[in-house]
């Protein structure tokens, strides 16, 4: 088949498409290159398409033969501040509903979409008196006073964490979380419409070789791993108890080649992309520091609007109707992660417009 890669030539999204070429697909990376996420050089074998998802004559072009399109373009991560809001809205959702426009009009009806763990706010929670409740967000003055977990909203009593399911409500208490669950509800109104076909893979911490580093939007295990570079702790925020499923950058682009040689038929369907080992930030940051032979992590007690407490994944569905199943642990993967190729900095500090970011 052939498939257009969003964002592939991203950190994931160059995974994805060289995965989908090992399966013997004909692959298209589409990407902005934005120098606030490109370090410099083309890291996607082949041919990058150089384009901005929201320019709706370049999707048009390269829609053309496509049998799927994989959409990876996004500004993720949790930003700097509120000024990143418009950014974050024009890449993310813009973005989507330009590319989704031009499928219909292509006749393009199969769509992966990566989506996050996000789109769930805080994870499944429940109360030894009320059973499963949905906790309301935290309130900085708690958070200040050092009390991060949230309680039953009932009844006060600390409420127990387990697995969410694919069929959580969406509750996202951040920016970047609003523009994914927008991404979500667009996909499936698509999908509704045109007798179309989603796939959205709701991904979980992805960490691996090729993450970025040394910007405002990198994740938790680039952050970590920068600082244990130069000889300093990593800092962990809250009090480090905080769970989360770290899960390798191969396993997420396995899950797109199965997700993109699905058989569906029309509709929207969402799966939790997980390793299916949920751990601490802060025991993540001791296997890092000790793979790295670095100073131990230092919790700081710090905590930032927006953050959930834990959020570990069921990830049964994709096993049953994707085949998916992660193969890379988290240990060894965070121990070879610790050595593992880096994308180098972005040429600018603050990353401003421009999907193509995965």
């Amino acid at each position: 088949m052939r498939i257009l890669v969003t964002g592939g030539a991203g950190f994931i999204g160059t995974h994805v498409v060289t995965a989908l070429r090992a399966a013997g697909h004909d692959a298209v990376a589409f990407d902005s290159l934005h120098p606030a996420a490109h370090g410099g050089g083309d890291p996607v074998p082949g041919d990058v398409l150089r384009a901005d998802v929201r320019d709706a004559a370049a999707v048009a072009d390269a829609l053309a033969g496509v049998d799927v399109v994989v959409h990876q373009a996004a500004m993720v991560g949790m930003g700097v501040d509120l000024a990143d809001l418009p950014d974050y809205v024009g890449c993310n959702d813009l973005g989507t509903a330009v590319l989704l426009a031009g499928m219909a009009r292509a006749g393009v009806r199969r769509l992966v979409l990566a989506s996050s763990m996000v789109v769930y706010g805080e994870g499944s929670y429940s109360c030894p008196r009320h059973g499963s409740v949905q906790p309301a967000p935290r309130r900085r003055a708690e958070l200040a006073a050092g009390r991060f977990d949230p309680p039953c909203p009932a009844c006060g009593t600390p409420l127990v964490p387990g697995e969410v399911g694919e069929d959580a409500p969406l509750r996202p208490r951040s920016v970047y979380a609003a523009t994914k669950t927008a991404q979500e509800h667009l996909a499936a109104a698509w999908a509704a419409a045109c007798d179309g076909a989603v796939i959205a893979l709701r991904y979980h911490n992805v960490y691996g070789p090729g993450m970025p580093r040394d910007t405002p939007y990198s994740g938790v295990a680039a952050i970590f791993r920068s600082a244990l570079e130069a000889g300093r702790p990593a800092r962990v925020f809250e009090d480090g108890a905080q769970r989360r499923d770290f899960v390798h950058v191969d396993d997420v682009a396995h899950a797109n080649v199965l997700a993109a040689d699905a058989t569906e038929t029309t509709g929207f369907r969402p799966y939790n992309i997980a390793s299916g080992h949920p751990t601490t930030i802060a025991a993540m940051a001791v296997t890092l520091a000790d793979a790295m032979a670095g100073p131990a992590p230092v919790v700081t007690g710090e905590h930032r609007p927006g953050d959930v407490r834990h959020i570990v994944a069921s990830a049964a569905l994709a096993r049953r109707d994707l085949g998916f199943t992660a193969r890379v642990g988290p240990t060894e993967g965070l121990r070879a992660f610790a050595t593992a190729s880096l994308r180098p900095p972005a040429s600018v500090t603050i990353a401003r417009g421009g999907p193509g970011r995965r």
